[in-house]
């Protein structure tokens, strides 16, 4: 029996990017928040040096992969872990689709995500046969919740959350008995005080936890801040015992980071200044789309962090999606992350500097497609 799953919205673009690709200039395509900008050369040459990798890795990570991610969330987020408190994964992606299925969550489960949301969540519960139900108000989560998942920043909207609104979202999960994921790929990526000279908060923090990780997990990429997409370095953190119970499945199905990655990603992981100096590429970015949007009469919600802005005319997204490719501008449809963008796109800053200008200047001049 084939299983019911969440439709792929993506193939909804094409007409649209057609349409933005019959602009004079090109197609701007910031619908997907894909890497533009070069691999730091420290992590290439780390994963060059690494190549004579002729046995199988460790599911689990090298004791130095698992210490250096250990220190990075000490670094970082003043959170305080050991080596058996941390997984590597083969990306953050293969993680968040397969979690549910490896706690052994089924039907009569329900699964909860935001109410826009990254729509891997509703695919993971969907493998299931779990319910899916996409609430951002804890108090509405219901008996039989199993998994509840966060993601702050927020993809598609930016949003962070503060540490009481963690806080508030740990207690009732363990109130319910579930297991808890922060989906926090995008920590490193502020653009408001304080986020903008510190991550936002994970939800390991111990403001948010007390003093016990139990049935609380982060989830983590360097996809964004090292521009590790193509790499699959991620990892995950917190409880022992339900790490303990993932990387029983992964071992049985073979769930095995190339160990090159695992060096880069120690590399990686060790190293702020090309962390900075990416934000700070993603800053200029920023800044020159957003002014360029709302000179053009969009309003931008939240998006106080991660790699998009958040935006809306106040129309149907699909209108605003037309409206953007006849001047040769490609974005999501905030439909695409559930019906509380159905007002809504999403921008990705992930193009080149000479790309966000182009766009930046058909938003400013209003030229479009047949225009004189």
């Amino acid at each position: 029996m084939a299983l019911d799953l969440p439709d792929f919205p993506w193939d909804q673009l094409v007409p649209f990017k057609q349409r933005a690709a019959e602009h004079e200039g090109g197609i701007v395509d910031l619908s997907v928040g894909s890497p533009v900008d070069p691999t730091p050369a420290l992590v290439r040459t780390a994963l060059a040096e690494a190549t004579d990798a002729h046995a199988y890795p460790q599911v689990a990570g090298t004791p130095a992969l698992r210490q250096a991610i250990a220190d990075w969330y000490g670094r970082r987020h003043g959170v305080q872990l050991t080596e058996d408190q941390t997984l590597p994964t083969i990306g953050s992606k293969e993680f968040i689709a397969g979690l549910a299925l490896w706690l052994g969550i089924g039907r009569g489960d329900t699964v909860v995500f935001p109410a826009a949301a990254y729509p891997t969540y509703e695919l993971g519960a969907a493998l299931v046969g779990a319910t899916a139900l996409a609430s951002d108000d804890p108090a509405a989560w219901p008996v039989g919740t199993k998994l509840v998942w966060l993601n702050s920043p927020g993809n598609p909207d930016g949003r962070v959350l503060t540490i009481e609104q963690l806080r508030v979202a740990v207690a009732r999960a363990r109130e319910l008995g579930a297991v808890i994921v922060g989906d926090e790929c995008y920590a490193e990526l502020g653009w408001e005080p304080p986020y903008d000279t510190t991550p936002t908060p994970t939800i390991l923090d111990p403001r948010v936890v007390g003093d016990s990780v139990e049935g609380v997990l982060s989830v983590y990429s360097l996809s964004k801040q090292s521009n590790l997409a193509g790499y699959r370095a991620a990892f995950v953190a917190g409880d022992a015992a339900v790490l303990a119970e993932v990387l029983a499945v992964r071992k049985h199905t073979g769930m095995m980071p190339p160990l090159p990655v695992q060096q880069a990603m120690i590399v990686a992981l060790q190293d702020t200044a090309h962390v900075q100096q990416q934000k700070a590429k993603y800053r200029a970015r920023r800044g020159m789309l957003r002014r360029a949007l709302e000179g053009a009469g969009f309003r931008v919600d939240h998006s106080e962090a991660g790699l998009y802005l958040w935006a809306t005319r106040g129309e149907p997204a699909l209108d605003t999606v037309a409206w953007l490719a006849d001047r040769g501008i490609l974005v999501a449809p905030g439909t695409f992350y559930g019906v509380a963008g159905g007002e809504h796109v999403r921008v990705a800053l992930t193009a080149t500097d000479e790309r966000i200008a182009a766009a930046a200047q058909r938003l400013t001049s209003g030229h479009r497609l047949g225009a004189d």
